[in-house]
């Protein structure tokens, strides 16, 4: 299960975790302008916009779970699993386009510089549920597009393509996405406040720092939604690089898993394998692990951008400890 979150000071920022029994072996790309891409079905791209993201390659083809493009788009897949429903090909309508479900966040980010022009490639697109290989089978997901300025979630279900706009820039997983918001419903007496008594009676404050007072903290979806919705919409900082970034960490920190605490199958736990946090504005693409609490860092902007092939760059993922004597 995984968890997105966008977040703006200064910059603009996005990123997500990604919860996992195990790695495939991610990445971090720099898919520079030149590189070609090859889509199964809707054509090629010699020429589009640079993208930065997470990401498994197989062979020299990347498949992004997240990423961000040079013109401050960012995108998102998280699972959906028993929800998702792709089409066919359509190899009858000129009017649309088919694209696999894995090529979904290269086809976005090459060609969308905001939101609003993600809309439209939305409308014509006919995600199909063609596998990558025998080896990758189709994934079911949603998706997250947001700029500086709005979010969007999109959905392929039973019932077609729905695109919700989405105010708290938060995705989670299950349930469909309008069922996430109208859940804050039973939330929004939380406050950051101490809380006030309303009995009538006298009562005690019996501690500190009891704001949030009601806030759920297991790892289901659901909960993870309302606590990173509630964490992100009352969390300020600072507005420089370094402030924004250690705020947007702690955001997400607050749906960490750790192993043992979300069994998936006997003897098998989902764990926070990697925490993303992309200035987009800049193009630089911040993580953490699993194993490596320390903040790495690949900026798009110090490769060459208008090379035609891929940069990799294998996550760092040995906690690092800085001695002080």
């Amino acid at each position: 299960m995984c968890t997105a979150a966008t977040y703006k000071t200064k910059d603009f920022y996005f990123g997500r975790t990604l919860d996992y029994e195990f790695s495939y072996g991610d990445e971090v790309v720099v898919m520079p302008r030149r590189y070609p891409l090859e889509f199964r079905h809707a054509g090629s791209l010699d020429n589009h916009y640079a993208i930065i993201g997470m990401a498994y390659v197989a062979g020299e083809e990347p498949l992004f779970y997240d990423a961000v493009n040079e013109a401050g788009l960012g995108m998102a897949g998280l699972n959906f699993v028993g929800n998702a429903k792709y089409s066919k090909l359509d190899k009858d309508n000129d009017g649309v386009d088919n694209v696999a479900q894995f090529e979904i966040i290269p086809w976005i980010l090459s060609q969308c510089a905001n939101v609003s022009e993600a809309r439209e490639c939305f409308v014509r697109m006919n995600l199909i549920d063609e596998p990558f290989s025998e080896q990758l089978p189709v994934a079911e997901l949603h998706w997250i597009v947001a700029d500086r300025d709005e979010a969007i979630t999109v959905e392929f279900t039973k019932d077609g393509m729905t695109i919700y706009d989405n105010p708290v820039g938060v995705l989670t997983n299950n349930p469909p996405f309008n069922y996430q918001m109208f859940n804050l419903n039973n939330y929004m007496a939380l406050s950051p406040k101490q809380p006030e008594n309303h009995f009538g009676i006298e009562l005690d404050s019996y501690s500190r720092g009891m704001g949030g007072l009601g806030l759920p903290g297991d790892l289901s979806s659901q909960s993870r939604f309302v606590k990173v919705a509630y964490t992100k919409m009352n969390s300020f900082s600072g507005e420089s690089e370094l402030e924004s970034v250690s705020q947007f960490f702690h955001i997400l920190g607050s749906v960490d898993q750790q192993r043992g605490l979300c069994e998936v199958s006997e003897g098998k736990y989902e764990i926070t394998l990697y925490t993303s946090c992309c200035n987009v504005d800049k193009g630089i693409y911040y993580y953490n692990t699993y194993n490596n609490h320390r903040i790495s860092a690949v900026d798009m902007h110090r490769e060459n951008l208008d090379g035609d092939e891929i940069v990799r760059y294998q996550i760092e993922d040995s906690e690092s400890i800085e001695f002080r004597n």
